[in-house]
């Protein structure tokens, strides 16, 4: 009989493993985001006094507030896995808590300024509160504001329930070896999230406002 065999050769090939197949799904989340950043790309250029109609309909202190708390939430998760590296089970759920708390805050923000803009009629379709020559271009816009932060907020949901199952998994076994491979997986995907927003701030608040 054949020796059994481990999956894995040592914890170092375990953790490599998990680090590079979390890469692997983050490509293909590059190629979901980055056919979004093409449709930006082409209605910006081709439709163009339209789309930046509807930038200047956003609200900018709601995105650059949302902006410094993903920024400040990724810092906080960074101190997260260097505590893990050093086997401190309360600083990874410290930063956990508090890059999970500031997502919490973004969504909570978001949904606000969700709100405001349906009260507002800037919903795509029947009703929508740009007229004009230009009103068709707004439309491509609002249509891409919504399904690209629709997106990202799912994103960031599922970024959450991970941090919040890395905090639960670390207070459950604090006695025990802290493994920090998987605070640093969670990391990847959260500073992916947190890259994407960055990326779309200045496409939804910025270019084509002035």
């Amino acid at each position: 009989m054949s020796e059994h065999l481990a999956p894995y050769d040592s914890p170092r090939h375990r953790d490599e493993t998990a680090i590079a197949g979390m890469w692997l799904f983050l490509a293909s989340e590059i190629l979901l985001f980055g056919g979004l950043f093409l449709i930006f790309v082409v209605y910006s250029h081709t439709r163009a006094a339209g789309w930046a109609l509807g930038v200047r309909h956003t609200n900018l202190m709601i995105g650059g507030i949302n902006t410094a708390l993903l920024l400040t939430s990724s810092m906080a998760y960074t101190l997260g896995v260097d505590a893990a590296r050093n086997e401190n089970a309360r600083g990874v759920i410290l930063a956990g808590l508090s890059a999970a708390g500031l997502g919490v805050t973004f969504l909570c923000l978001k949904g606000w300024e969700w709100h405001t803009e349906l009260a507002d009629h800037l919903f795509p379709g029947p009703g929508f509160a740009l007229g004009g020559p230009q009103a068709g271009g707004a439309q491509l816009f609002y249509s891409f504001y919504f399904l690209s932060t629709a997106l990202h907020g799912l994103h960031m949901l599922v970024g959450i329930g991970l941090i919040g199952w890395i905090c639960l998994r670390t207070y459950r076994g604090r006695s025990a070896p802290l493994i920090a491979m998987p605070v640093e997986v969670v990391g990847l995907y959260w500073s992916f999230v947190d890259l994407v927003w960055v990326l779309l701030f200045p496409v939804l608040y910025l270019i084509g406002r002035v």
